[in-house]
């Protein structure tokens, strides 16, 4: 079971990281030959990079959306450096499964995929979390609990933009 942290908690990180959203939608339910595999190929992807943590993975949340069938992954990455080479590199994973769907399915129809890609610089970012267990960006990088310099979000981001200002 996870622990929940009571009280509000946000994400410590003092350098620059990647946000990256990818997902998948069944559009045709009955071409499971199709999308099978491109959901059986996501849990080698995050082996390799849970046990390579120097391939630049921070962590990330899957979530299930029933209808549509769809899925999503919410990732943090070092860089976006780490995060295209792990795409390209034919030693991990990602690219040869990105070719068999590519061979597979094509502009066929039959199953959506997407991505987005975020580059956030230091301090340029919001997170809190009332108790909750660590999730999402505090689980990537380092859940720290809201003191009162630090009690609005507002206030957060005034105070690295002041310390920007300062450099």
């Amino acid at each position: 079971m996870t622990t929940v942290m009571p009280g509000r908690f946000t994400a410590e990180i003092d350098s620059p990281f990647v946000v990256f959203l990818i997902g998948m939608r069944i559009n045709q339910f009955w071409s499971v030959s199709k999308w099978l595999p491109v959901v059986q190929a996501m849990a080698p992807m995050l082996k390799t990079l849970q046990e390579q943590p120097e391939k630049g993975f921070l962590g990330g949340e899957n979530f299930f959306r029933l209808l549509p069938i769809s899925t999503l992954m919410l990732s943090y990455w070092r860089s976006l450096e780490d995060l295209e080479n792990f795409a390209r590199n034919p030693s991990d994973p990602h690219l040869a499964a990105w070719q068999r769907f590519n061979k597979a399915v094509g502009n066929d129809g039959s199953v959506g995929i997407w991505h987005e890609t975020y580059i956030i610089e230091p301090g340029h970012h919001k997170a809190i979390y009332g108790n909750m267990p660590a999730f999402g960006l505090a689980a990537a990088t380092k859940p720290v609990p809201i003191i009162k310099r630090t009690d609005t979000a507002r206030e957060r981001v005034q105070r690295v933009i002041n310390s920007s200002e300062m450099s």
